[in-house]
């Protein structure tokens, strides 16, 4: 026969054996035979099983060995198969079992990371949050972290402990959680502005922060100076909330405030005073606005330090003497939208205010232009009170005055020469009273007139060009006559004379 059926060839190389699969031609056989001289040990390894896999395979299975029929030292096909099958699972399995004991030190070492981390001290955690990370709900510019506008209701984690400005204003932040801030000891602005915040859910929030300089918490719920301000604050945003009280001992925390703003709260509940010098620990303060609280008159005793006092829109009938216990810096002073009378107005009441630059008496009940103001004054405001005349000397003394407004009284007459004695005002409004002509013997430095909304007929010949010197130039640029009853065809020339040109004057 020149095919043999199941025939099984052994071959021994090196100290393998091989196992031919079974159904092979004479002549297969054969050349496999002769070829076999040729094949690498790479080769060989293709289709055998190792020694040691062998001795391991011939270990567990001792009476597989035993069993069968010996053909040239070898193992039976049986047998060859049935452990190489062995052998190839119990691989298979260790294979598995090292790569769950890899995932599960992955896993353990991981753990033991996260275990760690929320032991540690606040040093190392700060070091966990790196300088480039921003939490989602945020936008990062260097050291700017922008959180407005967001809709959350608490401080996002993650910000930066590196940051310096931190803005989380118009958001729904209801509470700010115990000793969160004193971790940034960079911050120097922080803005809390129109959220929801209360006395209590803010209790020691900023005690312990270092380098805090800017505060806003305006547009929340609170009711009373927080009593924890850092040391480091200059400056203090309590705008619009319901603040009725305040104690010295609140500011005693932050002598170094330079701004403070406590408009659109409910300070001195209409009918009480601020307690005396309860802002006098601020011995730094620069400026202070009380605007549109409930407050009846000036508060006593104000750090001498500020230059700015803003009071708008509040009750106050009465300017005491003793705001200022001494020499004060006030330069601008805001009275407007209040019940001030003359007699209200007492003659010491600027007696100290002696750099007052700027005074702004507006929508007051001012019957008369007040007296005993400092002579320092640049600007005057008396605009919407109940003036119904202007004296001869009444501004006598206000020889730097460069700005009068008397816009929206019920002035009917003015004196000759009463605005002669400003040798340095440069505008002038008298807009919607009841003038029946130019006032006489303007100031020659004066640039702006305006008299609309008046019922002014005449323009006397001494109004612009007053005196013997009438070649000389008057200084005005802007005459406003509009909405009067002046009559062009009775206009004498001779008013305009000194006049700059025709272009000046508007009817």
């Amino acid at each position: 026969m020149k095919v043999l059926s199941l025939m099984l060839i052994f071959l021994t190389v090196s100290g393998y054996s091989y196992v031919l699969q079974p159904r092979l031609t004479v002549a297969q056989g054969a050349e496999l035979d002769r070829d076999q001289s040729d094949m690498t040990s790479e080769q060989l390894g293709d289709v055998s099983i190792s020694v040691e896999e062998e001795e391991k395979a011939a270990e567990l299975t001792e009476e597989g060995k035993t069993g069968g029929k010996e053909m040239g030292g070898g193992l039976t096909p049986e047998t060859n198969s049935e452990r190489r099958m062995a052998a190839d699972d119990e691989t298979t399995q260790k294979s598995d079992q090292m790569d769950q004991l890899k995932q599960e030190k992955v896993e353990e070492e991981s753990e033991s990371r996260l275990v760690a981390g929320i032991g540690l001290h606040k040093e190392a955690r700060r070091e966990m949050i790196t300088d480039n990370y921003c939490p989602p709900e945020c936008a990062c510019y260097g050291r700017v972290v922008q959180c407005s506008d967001k809709g959350v209701d608490k401080v996002p984690y993650g910000i930066p402990y590196n940051s310096r400005y931190i803005l989380l204003m118009n958001n729904h932040i209801d509470v700010i959680q115990l000793d969160l801030l004193n971790e940034y000891v960079s911050m120097e602005f922080l803005v809390l502005s129109n959220n929801r915040l209360k006395d209590e859910t803010i209790e020691g929030a900023f005690e312990g922060i270092l380098a805090l300089k800017r505060l806003y918490l305006n547009k929340n719920l609170l009711i009373s100076v927080p009593a924890d301000l850092p040391m480091s604050l200059e400056e203090l945003r309590l705008d619009n909330n319901h603040l009725s009280v305040m104690s010295e001992a609140a500011w005693a925390r932050c002598p170094g405030l330079l701004i403070l703003s406590l408009s659109n709260n409910s300070l001195g509940n209409g009918s009480e005073f601020l307690p005396n010098a309860v802002l006098s620990p601020l011995s730094s303060l620069r400026t202070l606005n009380l605007d549109h609280n409930q407050l009846t008159s000036v508060p006593l005793g104000l750090p001498l330090s500020i230059k700015q006092l803003y009071l708008k829109g509040n009750l106050i009938e009465q300017f005491r003497g003793g705001a200022f216990n001494g020499r004060s810096e006030l330069m601008v002073l805001d009275l407007s939208s209040n019940r001030l009378t003359n007699k209200g107005l007492l003659k010491d009441s600027l007696l100290n205010a002696t750099h007052l630059e700027s005074l702004n008496l507006e929508g007051n009940r001012l019957k008369k232009v007040p007296q005993h103001l400092p002579s320092s004054l640049k600007t005057l405001n008396l605009e919407g009170n109940l003036i119904s005349s202007i004296k001869k000397m009444v501004f006598g003394t206000l020889k730097n005055l460069e700005h009068l407004g008397l816009a929206r009284n019920t002035i009917f007459k003015v004196a000759p020469g009463a605005f002669k004695t400003l040798p340095v005002l440069h505008q002038l409004d008298l807009c919607h009273n009841t003038l029946r002509q130019v006032p006489r013997q303007l100031p020659k430095a004066l640039h702006s007139l305006a008299l609309t909304h008046n019922k002014i007929q005449t323009v006397p010949r001494d109004a612009f060009c007053w005196g013997n010197q009438s070649y000389s130039l008057s200084g005005l640029v802007r005459v406003q006559l509009e909405h009067n009853l002046i009559d062009m065809g009775k206009l004498d020339a001779q008013a305009f004379r000194c006049l700059r040109g025709f272009q000046v004057v508007h009817f």
